[in-house]
């Protein structure tokens, strides 16, 4: 039985496409291990573990799979079964390269996806007798315009992490650990749409002011600035990925006037995005309200990221990045200030780059909410 969340054309064009990039990177072939490439082209879940997995695929090449016999009916309920592809199964004791060798044929530029491990890059190297080289330019311009099929997977996590920010008050209270709150938004998140939970994060007073600070068993109190980023994977395994501001209680004026600017910052990089615009042209625009406002140092990270079957993936909204945003891109807009020992906030949202500007997938409240 078939688990795929999109029909096995949609597998067999990305394969296809795939295999036209690697011609015009002047690539023999590309070697696709675990992770959220394999995940984009044929469906394949699951991580690199010491028993080797790989897809190869290539202009003129019949794309094949290795794959350990013990993972050999699971790996036929994803598109390699509906579509029929080559399998080379094998057993422990036997050599798994020589099955990649033997796919590949004669070459001699080969790439291989940023997630393969050394663990196999090096013997497989050894066996096929050519310096590999990393097949990431390929593979990020395969995944970094979104489909329709995509996009609306995309608009069902937006609205599954917004109906968990809606709760955020029902748990958000003076005298409760964020780890307790956490735990309850995690349920949420499962029960708001999504298989999985990705990340928490609750960042309470001084711990907001750590970006990546993820939840503490610190004692929430009146006046907390609180930082609530959250995100899942829906059933098809595109992720969410939001981040509202909350106070408890009443705010102090000039937290909630900086916090209003982060806002006005925000919408400014959001009206930016659009095909045609640079990435670092949207990333400025968030940046240059801040600066503006004297809040220029309080900003430590780049605007945003893409997001898909990875939470962070290209194209990455930052400063230096000359890319041309494309219709299809989608990423997140997410400036945010930060005030070591006191406090932090940030305002996130998806965005998907259409034909004259841009769709938010993330319109829970954006203003500073008191709870």
């Amino acid at each position: 039985m078939s688990t795929l969340p999109f029909p096995a054309s949609v597998y067999a064009a990305r394969l296809d496409r795939a295999a036209s990039l690697a011609a015009d990177a002047g690539l023999d072939a590309i070697i696709v291990g675990p992770g959220p490439d394999l995940q984009y082209l044929v469906g394949v879940e699951g991580d690199t573990i010491e028993r080797l997995t790989a897809l190869v695929l290539g202009p003129g090449l019949a794309p094949t799979i290795i794959v350990p016999r013990m993972e050999l009916a699971k790996v036929r309920t994803t598109a390699v079964g509906e579509l029929g592809l080559a399998v080379s199964d094998w057993v422990d004791g036997e050599n798994p390269y020589d099955l990649v060798a033997a796919a590949l044929g004669t070459v001699t530029r080969v790439g291989v996806s940023d997630t393969l491990p050394a663990l196999h890059v090096i013997p497989l190297a050894e066996r096929i007798g050519v310096r590999v080289e990393l097949a990431t330019p390929v593979l990020r311009e395969s995944r970094m315009i979104k489909d329709a099929a995509e996009i609306a997977e995309l608009r069902k996590a937006g609205a599954a992490i917004d109906a968990v920010h809606r709760r955020v008050p029902e748990w958000l209270h003076a005298g409760r650990t964020e780890r307790e709150v956490a735990a309850d938004i995690a349920e949420a998140i499962v029960a708001e749409g999504h298989r999985t939970v990705e990340f928490v994060i609750v960042g309470s007073g001084p711990n907001g002011a750590a970006p990546h600070h993820e939840v503490s068993d610190r004692m929430i109190d009146d006046g907390d600035i609180v930082v609530v980023d959250i995100g899942g994977a829906v059933p098809s395994g595109y992720n969410s990925d939001s981040t509202r501001t909350y106070v408890v209680g009443t705010p102090d004026s000039d937290a909630a006037e900086r916090i209003a600017v982060l806002v006005r910052a925000q919408q400014a990089a959001v009206d930016a995005a659009r095909p045609g615009a640079t990435a670092e042209e949207v990333d400025a625009a968030a940046r240059q309200v801040l600066a503006d406002a004297g809040l220029g140092e309080a900003f430590l990270h780049r605007t945003g990221h893409g997001i898909g079957v990875s939470v962070h993936e290209e194209p990455y909204i930052a400063p230096g990045n000359d890319l041309v945003l494309r219709e299809g891109m989608a990423f997140s807009i997410e400036p945010g200030i930060y005030f070591a020992g006191e406090w932090g906030a940030r305002i996130e949202d998806i965005v998907v780059v259409t034909a004259d500007g841009c769709e938010r997938l993330n319109v829970a409240p954006h203003d500073l909410r008191a709870v």
